[in-house]
């Protein structure tokens, strides 16, 4: 063998007789020697967690299908037309959720998800519209609650003694322009007095009476026919029941009796005390238009 055969580096030797050591690294940095081996995962990161559907939720065009305006594609055509507000704001997007306490205005009217529901009732006495006379009083709400699964609200109010026909529906717009103090549709009462009416006292009313510092005017009162002087028909605009009330305290008669028996081209007919009824087409196109 030849002497300088432990430093060939085509046949090295042996460390101990001095030959060509080979280069080594440690085991942990042989991997590291051509950058990142293949055989490393890069760390995955973490993905977002999903963010839960809030249920109180509803696509635009449902709302507006829901509301019975139109169809979910006829809502589409719409939308994309910008015919409907959200807010106040023009909103064409497909898909936009309307949350709950939004505002919806389609074709310039505020609309609800639920199915418009017209229902008339001829109120009994002792049931109240408004929780503050007695908590405990029994509630015009209970007598109409099998009526419809919307949010029925009365148009307007009406004390436990006053009888007659009241109006309930999920109709925002219809509430907003029959309890407004320029509303213009005829309501007829009649009214049971203590004692007779005197002919000049009608006259006065007739003429107008002065309450609380303002000029309260009827469209007609008169005698009912075949009946004491006592009982009054009274025809006007108001739908505050108080305002009737106030006319003939203000001339010291008691109202014993008060019932509505006319609203907006609305009667009693066929309607026993403390049924309801649905309205007809035809009577909500009357309503809105009057």
């Amino acid at each position: 063998m030849s002497r300088h055969q432990g430093n060939d580096r085509k046949n090295p030797g042996s460390g101990r007789q001095g030959g060509f050591r080979k280069e080594r690294s440690s085991r942990g940095n042989d991997k590291f020697a051509s950058g990142q081996p293949k055989f490393f995962k890069q760390e995955a990161k973490p993905k977002p967690k999903p963010v839960a559907a809030n249920p109180d939720e509803i696509r635009l065009n449902r709302y507006i299908a829901n509301s019975g305006m139109c169809s979910r594609r006829e809502a589409d055509i719409y939308i994309q037309s910008g015919n409907v507000k959200v807010n106040g704001e023009v909103v064409t997007e497909m898909g936009y959720k309307v949350k709950p306490g939004d505002t919806v205005q389609f074709d310039g009217a505020t609309i609800t998800p639920e199915k418009k529901e017209y229902v008339l009732l001829n109120k009994p006495k002792n049931f109240s519209t408004s929780h503050d006379e007695e908590k405990n009083a029994p509630s015009v709400l209970d007598l109409v609650r099998n009526a419809s699964r919307a949010k029925l609200q009365p148009v307007g109010r009406m004390d436990k003694t006053t009888t007659g026909l009241l109006l309930f529906t999920n109709d925002t717009d219809l509430i907003k322009k029959f309890t407004s103090p320029n509303q213009r549709s005829t309501k007829l009462y009649q009214v049971s007095l203590d004692r007779n009416l005197k002919f000049e006292d009608l006259e006065k009313i007739q003429g107008g009476i002065t309450i609380d510092g303002h000029k309260v005017f009827v469209e007609e009162i008169t005698y009912i026919d075949n009946e004491p002087k006592s009982e009054i028909g009274v025809k006007m605009k108001t739908a505050n029941i108080k305002i009737v009330r106030k006319i003939f305290e203000q001339l010291k008669y008691n109202v014993i009796k008060l019932d509505r028996v006319m609203f907006a081209g609305l009667t009693k007919k066929n309607l026993p005390r403390g049924n309801w009824r649905f309205l007809t087409d035809q009577e909500i196109i009357n309503l809105k238009n009057s």
